[in-house]
Protein backbone atom coordinates (compact mmCIF):
# COMPACT_ATOMS: atom_id res chain seq x y z
CA UNK A 1 0.00 0.00 0.00
CA UNK A 2 1.00 3.76 -0.64
CA UNK A 3 2.65 5.26 2.31
CA UNK A 4 1.70 8.45 3.38
CA UNK A 5 3.52 11.32 3.56
CA UNK A 6 4.52 12.32 7.33
CA UNK A 7 6.50 15.07 8.65
CA UNK A 8 7.93 15.40 12.36
CA UNK A 9 6.39 17.01 15.19
CA UNK A 10 3.28 18.20 13.99
CA UNK A 11 1.45 20.81 15.71
CA UNK A 12 -1.21 19.74 17.91
CA UNK A 13 -4.02 21.81 18.93
CA UNK A 14 -7.31 20.81 22.08
CA UNK A 15 -7.31 17.30 23.30
CA UNK A 16 -3.71 16.53 21.93
CA UNK A 17 -5.00 16.04 17.85
CA UNK A 18 -3.75 18.05 15.06
CA UNK A 19 -5.24 20.02 13.36
CA UNK A 20 -5.98 17.60 10.37
CA UNK A 21 -7.64 15.53 12.87
CA UNK A 22 -10.03 18.19 13.77
CA UNK A 23 -10.91 18.58 10.17
CA UNK A 24 -11.53 14.82 9.16
CA UNK A 25 -8.41 13.20 8.60
CA UNK A 26 -6.46 10.98 11.09
CA UNK A 27 -3.00 10.98 9.12
CA UNK A 28 -1.62 8.81 11.78
CA UNK A 29 -4.76 6.31 12.18
CA UNK A 30 -3.78 5.83 8.47
CA UNK A 31 -0.13 5.30 8.44
CA UNK A 32 -1.34 2.29 10.93
CA UNK A 33 -3.93 0.82 8.85
CA UNK A 34 -2.03 0.98 5.76
CA UNK A 35 1.43 -0.99 7.50
CA UNK A 36 -1.50 -3.95 8.20
CA UNK A 37 -2.39 -3.37 4.76
CA UNK A 38 1.26 -3.63 3.39
CA UNK A 39 1.95 -6.59 5.03
CA UNK A 40 -1.26 -8.44 3.67
CA UNK A 41 -0.16 -7.19 0.38
CA UNK A 42 3.18 -8.93 0.36
CA UNK A 43 1.60 -12.54 0.91
CA UNK A 44 1.05 -12.21 -2.98
CA UNK A 45 3.75 -11.25 -3.96
CA UNK A 46 6.02 -13.46 -6.57
CA UNK A 47 9.63 -12.85 -7.81
CA UNK A 48 8.42 -10.22 -10.77
CA UNK A 49 7.59 -7.78 -7.53
CA UNK A 50 10.77 -5.89 -7.64
CA UNK A 51 9.92 -2.69 -5.20
CA UNK A 52 5.97 -1.25 -3.59
CA UNK A 53 5.73 0.95 -1.24
CA UNK A 54 7.36 3.89 -3.64
CA UNK A 55 5.94 6.21 -5.38
CA UNK A 56 5.11 3.74 -7.37
CA UNK A 57 5.36 -0.28 -7.59
CA UNK A 58 7.67 -2.13 -10.05
CA UNK A 59 6.80 -5.73 -11.81
CA UNK A 60 9.47 -7.37 -14.05
CA UNK A 61 7.85 -9.16 -17.24
CA UNK A 62 9.61 -13.02 -17.29
CA UNK A 63 9.22 -15.28 -20.37
CA UNK A 64 7.46 -13.19 -22.62
CA UNK A 65 7.99 -13.70 -26.72
CA UNK A 66 5.63 -10.87 -27.85
CA UNK A 67 3.73 -9.94 -24.82
CA UNK A 68 0.58 -7.27 -24.58
CA UNK A 69 -0.30 -5.84 -21.68
CA UNK A 70 -4.09 -5.45 -20.90
CA UNK A 71 -5.95 -3.28 -18.32
CA UNK A 72 -8.96 -2.87 -17.06
CA UNK A 73 -10.88 -0.91 -14.28
CA UNK A 74 -13.97 -1.36 -12.10
CA UNK A 75 -16.01 -0.92 -9.23
CA UNK A 76 -18.19 -2.65 -7.00
CA UNK A 77 -20.96 -0.26 -7.60
CA UNK A 78 -24.07 -0.06 -4.87
CA UNK A 79 -23.02 -3.62 -3.60
CA UNK A 80 -21.45 -1.65 -1.00
CA UNK A 81 -24.70 -0.63 0.39
CA UNK A 82 -25.19 -4.08 0.95
CA UNK A 83 -21.89 -4.90 2.90
CA UNK A 84 -22.45 -1.46 5.00
CA UNK A 85 -25.71 -2.34 6.12
CA UNK A 86 -24.22 -5.98 7.32
CA UNK A 87 -21.30 -5.13 8.51
CA UNK A 88 -19.26 -7.56 6.26
CA UNK A 89 -16.77 -6.25 4.01
CA UNK A 90 -14.07 -8.87 2.82
CA UNK A 91 -16.55 -10.36 -0.01
CA UNK A 92 -16.24 -7.36 -1.76
CA UNK A 93 -12.32 -7.29 -1.48
CA UNK A 94 -13.01 -11.06 -3.78
CA UNK A 95 -15.90 -9.21 -5.95
CA UNK A 96 -13.79 -6.40 -7.16
CA UNK A 97 -10.32 -8.47 -8.12
CA UNK A 98 -12.60 -11.23 -9.41
CA UNK A 99 -14.77 -8.91 -11.69
CA UNK A 100 -11.60 -7.19 -12.73
CA UNK A 101 -9.59 -10.78 -13.64
CA UNK A 102 -12.87 -11.52 -15.73
CA UNK A 103 -12.93 -8.77 -17.55
CA UNK A 104 -8.97 -9.16 -18.97
CA UNK A 105 -9.78 -12.80 -19.46
CA UNK A 106 -12.10 -12.61 -22.39
CA UNK A 107 -9.13 -10.74 -24.03
CA UNK A 108 -7.40 -14.33 -22.71
CA UNK A 109 -5.13 -12.40 -21.04
CA UNK A 110 -3.72 -13.70 -17.48
CA UNK A 111 -3.46 -11.66 -14.42
CA UNK A 112 0.03 -9.93 -13.43
CA UNK A 113 -0.86 -7.40 -10.76
CA UNK A 114 -3.86 -5.50 -9.13
CA UNK A 115 -4.03 -2.00 -7.51
CA UNK A 116 -7.23 -0.98 -5.21
CA UNK A 117 -8.31 2.45 -4.57
CA UNK A 118 -11.12 2.81 -0.96
CA UNK A 119 -12.08 5.97 -0.48
CA UNK A 120 -14.54 7.02 2.21
CA UNK A 121 -15.49 9.70 4.97
CA UNK A 122 -13.90 7.97 8.45
CA UNK A 123 -11.80 5.63 8.57
CA UNK A 124 -12.48 2.69 10.09
CA UNK A 125 -9.36 0.20 10.60
CA UNK A 126 -11.05 -2.96 10.65
CA UNK A 127 -13.75 -2.56 7.49
CA UNK A 128 -10.56 -1.44 5.35
CA UNK A 129 -9.01 -4.50 6.47
CA UNK A 130 -11.72 -6.45 5.96
CA UNK A 131 -11.99 -5.14 2.22
CA UNK A 132 -7.85 -5.85 1.47
CA UNK A 133 -8.15 -9.86 3.13
CA UNK A 134 -11.07 -10.21 0.57
CA UNK A 135 -8.92 -9.15 -2.06
CA UNK A 136 -5.41 -11.05 -0.96
CA UNK A 137 -7.40 -14.20 -0.76
CA UNK A 138 -8.79 -13.93 -4.56
CA UNK A 139 -4.96 -12.59 -5.59
CA UNK A 140 -3.83 -15.80 -4.24
CA UNK A 141 -6.13 -17.77 -6.18
CA UNK A 142 -5.01 -16.80 -9.15
CA UNK A 143 -1.76 -15.90 -8.75
CA UNK A 144 -1.91 -12.17 -8.91
CA UNK A 145 0.50 -9.85 -7.28
CA UNK A 146 -1.40 -6.76 -4.69
CA UNK A 147 1.50 -4.40 -5.54
CA UNK A 148 -0.30 -1.17 -4.32
CA UNK A 149 -2.99 0.74 -3.50
CA UNK A 150 -4.52 3.57 -1.85
CA UNK A 151 -6.79 4.77 1.28
CA UNK A 152 -8.23 8.21 1.21
CA UNK A 153 -10.34 9.51 3.81
CA UNK A 154 -12.66 12.30 2.65
CA UNK A 155 -15.05 13.86 5.48
CA UNK A 156 -17.74 16.17 3.57
CA UNK A 157 -17.23 13.82 0.53
CA UNK A 158 -18.47 10.58 1.64
CA UNK A 159 -21.07 10.17 4.84
CA UNK A 160 -18.92 8.19 7.71
CA UNK A 161 -20.83 5.39 6.87
CA UNK A 162 -20.14 5.08 3.13
CA UNK A 163 -16.95 3.83 0.96
CA UNK A 164 -16.11 3.24 -2.41
CA UNK A 165 -13.62 0.96 -3.82
CA UNK A 166 -12.26 0.68 -7.11
CA UNK A 167 -9.98 -1.76 -8.93
CA UNK A 168 -7.20 -1.47 -11.58
CA UNK A 169 -5.91 -4.53 -13.12
CA UNK A 170 -2.64 -5.44 -15.55
CA UNK A 171 -2.60 -8.62 -17.49
CA UNK A 172 -0.63 -10.03 -19.94
CA UNK A 173 -0.89 -12.37 -23.14
CA UNK A 174 1.01 -13.42 -25.81
CA UNK A 175 0.19 -11.28 -28.61
CA UNK A 176 -0.40 -14.19 -31.04
CA UNK A 177 -2.64 -15.39 -28.42
CA UNK A 178 -5.03 -12.42 -27.90
CA UNK A 179 -8.80 -13.52 -27.91
CA UNK A 180 -11.22 -10.72 -29.69
CA UNK A 181 -14.04 -12.40 -31.74
CA UNK A 182 -12.16 -11.46 -35.05
CA UNK A 183 -12.66 -15.21 -36.50
CA UNK A 184 -16.34 -15.56 -35.02
CA UNK A 185 -18.90 -16.80 -38.21
CA UNK A 186 -22.66 -17.94 -38.50
CA UNK A 187 -23.21 -21.37 -36.47
CA UNK A 188 -20.28 -21.17 -33.81
CA UNK A 189 -21.81 -21.96 -30.87
CA UNK A 190 -21.77 -20.02 -27.52
CA UNK A 191 -21.64 -21.92 -23.85
CA UNK A 192 -22.18 -19.80 -21.18
CA UNK A 193 -20.87 -20.60 -17.94
CA UNK A 194 -23.15 -20.41 -14.38
CA UNK A 195 -22.85 -16.88 -12.16
CA UNK A 196 -22.66 -17.22 -8.45
CA UNK A 197 -25.50 -14.66 -8.35
CA UNK A 198 -26.13 -11.05 -9.12
CA UNK A 199 -22.03 -10.75 -8.97
CA UNK A 200 -21.36 -6.78 -9.17
CA UNK A 201 -24.63 -5.91 -11.16
CA UNK A 202 -27.96 -4.58 -10.66
CA UNK A 203 -27.94 -3.56 -7.17
CA UNK A 204 -29.59 -0.57 -7.46
CA UNK A 205 -32.47 -2.00 -8.71
CA UNK A 206 -32.44 -4.45 -6.29
CA UNK A 207 -32.24 -1.95 -3.33
CA UNK A 208 -35.16 -0.22 -4.73
CA UNK A 209 -37.44 -3.51 -5.72
CA UNK A 210 -36.96 -4.99 -1.55
CA UNK A 211 -36.50 -1.01 -0.20
CA UNK A 212 -33.63 -2.06 1.29
CA UNK A 213 -32.35 1.50 2.01
CA UNK A 214 -35.65 2.26 4.30
CA UNK A 215 -35.84 -0.93 5.64
CA UNK A 216 -32.29 -2.64 6.01
CA UNK A 217 -33.72 -5.53 8.34
CA UNK A 218 -35.20 -7.22 5.28
CA UNK A 219 -31.36 -8.02 4.73
CA UNK A 220 -31.69 -10.62 7.75
CA UNK A 221 -35.02 -12.24 6.42
CA UNK A 222 -35.00 -15.94 5.24
CA UNK A 223 -36.45 -17.01 2.17
CA UNK A 224 -37.12 -20.82 1.66
CA UNK A 225 -36.51 -20.20 -2.26
CA UNK A 226 -33.07 -19.01 -1.48
CA UNK A 227 -32.25 -21.50 1.15
CA UNK A 228 -30.71 -18.24 3.13
CA UNK A 229 -31.39 -14.69 4.19
CA UNK A 230 -31.41 -11.95 1.12
CA UNK A 231 -28.35 -10.25 2.63
CA UNK A 232 -26.26 -13.62 2.01
CA UNK A 233 -27.48 -14.30 -0.86
CA UNK A 234 -27.13 -10.63 -2.15
CA UNK A 235 -23.27 -10.55 -0.68
CA UNK A 236 -22.68 -13.94 -2.32
CA UNK A 237 -18.83 -13.16 -4.24
CA UNK A 238 -18.77 -12.58 -7.86
CA UNK A 239 -17.45 -15.66 -9.29
CA UNK A 240 -13.89 -15.53 -10.72
CA UNK A 241 -13.55 -18.06 -14.24
CA UNK A 242 -9.88 -17.82 -15.05
CA UNK A 243 -8.75 -20.80 -13.02
CA UNK A 244 -11.12 -23.39 -14.77
CA UNK A 245 -11.05 -21.57 -18.56
CA UNK A 246 -7.29 -21.21 -18.92
CA UNK A 247 -6.56 -24.54 -20.35
CA UNK A 248 -9.86 -24.23 -22.67
CA UNK A 249 -8.37 -20.31 -24.26
CA UNK A 250 -6.78 -22.14 -27.05
CA UNK A 251 -9.93 -23.31 -28.15
CA UNK A 252 -12.30 -20.42 -28.16
CA UNK A 253 -12.88 -17.44 -30.54
CA UNK A 254 -14.55 -15.02 -28.08
CA UNK A 255 -15.87 -14.45 -24.74
CA UNK A 256 -18.12 -11.87 -23.32
CA UNK A 257 -18.33 -11.15 -19.30
CA UNK A 258 -21.72 -11.13 -18.36
CA UNK A 259 -21.68 -7.55 -16.85
CA UNK A 260 -23.53 -4.06 -16.68
CA UNK A 261 -25.97 -4.15 -19.29
CA UNK A 262 -26.72 -7.70 -19.39
CA UNK A 263 -26.27 -10.14 -22.59
CA UNK A 264 -27.53 -7.32 -24.80
CA UNK A 265 -24.90 -4.87 -23.51
CA UNK A 266 -22.16 -7.15 -23.51
CA UNK A 267 -22.13 -10.02 -26.33
CA UNK A 268 -21.94 -7.33 -28.85
CA UNK A 269 -18.54 -6.29 -27.90
CA UNK A 270 -16.91 -9.42 -29.33
CA UNK A 271 -18.81 -10.10 -32.79
CA UNK A 272 -17.79 -9.00 -36.53
CA UNK A 273 -19.76 -6.51 -38.28
CA UNK A 274 -22.98 -8.72 -39.30
CA UNK A 275 -23.66 -11.11 -36.70
CA UNK A 276 -25.40 -11.86 -33.50
CA UNK A 277 -26.12 -14.02 -30.94
CA UNK A 278 -29.22 -16.14 -30.73
CA UNK A 279 -29.33 -17.57 -27.06
CA UNK A 280 -32.28 -19.76 -26.09
CA UNK A 281 -33.65 -18.80 -22.64
CA UNK A 282 -34.95 -22.39 -21.40
CA UNK A 283 -31.08 -23.62 -22.14
CA UNK A 284 -30.09 -22.83 -18.73
CA UNK A 285 -31.43 -22.84 -14.90
CA UNK A 286 -32.78 -19.38 -13.52
CA UNK A 287 -31.03 -19.45 -10.26
CA UNK A 288 -34.66 -18.59 -7.44
CA UNK A 289 -32.63 -14.85 -6.41
CA UNK A 290 -33.90 -13.63 -9.98
CA UNK A 291 -37.02 -15.21 -10.09
CA UNK A 292 -37.56 -13.71 -6.47
CA UNK A 293 -36.54 -9.57 -7.88
CA UNK A 294 -38.52 -10.35 -10.96
CA UNK A 295 -41.97 -11.56 -8.67
CA UNK A 296 -41.17 -8.92 -5.74
CA UNK A 297 -40.54 -6.21 -8.56
CA UNK A 298 -42.70 -6.51 -10.75
CA UNK A 299 -40.13 -6.37 -13.38
CA UNK A 300 -40.75 -7.53 -17.31
CA UNK A 301 -39.06 -10.35 -18.53
CA UNK A 302 -36.87 -8.13 -21.68
CA UNK A 303 -35.44 -5.71 -18.76
CA UNK A 304 -34.19 -8.14 -16.25
CA UNK A 305 -32.26 -9.67 -19.32
CA UNK A 306 -31.09 -6.02 -19.93
CA UNK A 307 -30.29 -5.71 -16.02
CA UNK A 308 -28.39 -9.12 -15.08
CA UNK A 309 -26.69 -11.74 -15.81
CA UNK A 310 -29.41 -14.33 -14.74
CA UNK A 311 -27.34 -17.08 -13.97
CA UNK A 312 -24.67 -16.90 -16.76
CA UNK A 313 -21.84 -14.87 -15.39
CA UNK A 314 -19.23 -15.82 -18.84
CA UNK A 315 -20.23 -16.54 -22.61
CA UNK A 316 -17.88 -18.26 -24.37
CA UNK A 317 -17.72 -18.70 -28.33
CA UNK A 318 -16.08 -21.45 -30.28
CA UNK A 319 -16.52 -23.67 -33.47
CA UNK A 320 -19.13 -26.28 -33.46
CA UNK A 321 -16.52 -29.33 -33.56
CA UNK A 322 -14.31 -27.86 -30.99
CA UNK A 323 -17.69 -27.95 -28.34
CA UNK A 324 -16.83 -31.75 -27.23
CA UNK A 325 -13.31 -30.63 -26.22
CA UNK A 326 -14.37 -27.37 -24.37
CA UNK A 327 -17.47 -29.30 -22.52
CA UNK A 328 -14.46 -31.43 -21.53
CA UNK A 329 -12.66 -29.08 -19.97
CA UNK A 330 -15.47 -26.81 -18.48
CA UNK A 331 -17.91 -29.55 -17.00
CA UNK A 332 -20.50 -26.85 -15.85
CA UNK A 333 -20.65 -24.96 -19.39
CA UNK A 334 -23.65 -25.44 -20.78
CA UNK A 335 -24.52 -24.78 -24.83
CA UNK A 336 -27.04 -21.92 -24.51
CA UNK A 337 -27.30 -20.30 -28.20
CA UNK A 338 -25.23 -19.73 -31.66
CA UNK A 339 -23.87 -17.43 -34.05
CA UNK A 340 -26.26 -15.96 -36.55
CA UNK A 341 -26.20 -13.33 -39.52
CA UNK A 342 -27.65 -10.42 -37.76
CA UNK A 343 -31.25 -9.10 -38.42
CA UNK A 344 -31.24 -5.49 -38.78
CA UNK A 345 -29.34 -3.77 -35.83
CA UNK A 346 -30.39 -6.76 -33.10
CA UNK A 347 -27.53 -8.19 -32.34
CA UNK A 348 -28.87 -10.57 -29.35
CA UNK A 349 -31.93 -12.36 -29.61
CA UNK A 350 -33.14 -14.26 -26.48
CA UNK A 351 -36.73 -16.05 -27.06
Amino acid sequence: MKSASRRTGPDRTRAGKTAYALAGVDIHLADQVKTTLGQQARTTFGPEVLGSGLFGSMFQLKQYDEPVLVSSVDGVGTKLRIASLLDKHDTVGIDILNHCVNDILCCGAEPLFFLDYIAMGKLKPKQVEAVISGIVQACREVGCSLIGGETAEMPGVYSQTDYDLVGFIVGVVERKNIINGSSIIPDDVILGLPSSGLHTNGYSLVRRVFDIDANPSCLNGFHPELERSLGEELLEAHRCYYPQLKPALPLIKGMAHITGGGFAGNIPRVLPQGLAAHLHKDSWHIPPIFKLIRRTGNIGEEEMYQVFNMGMGMTIVCAAQQVAKVASTLPQAKIIGEIIKARGEERVIID
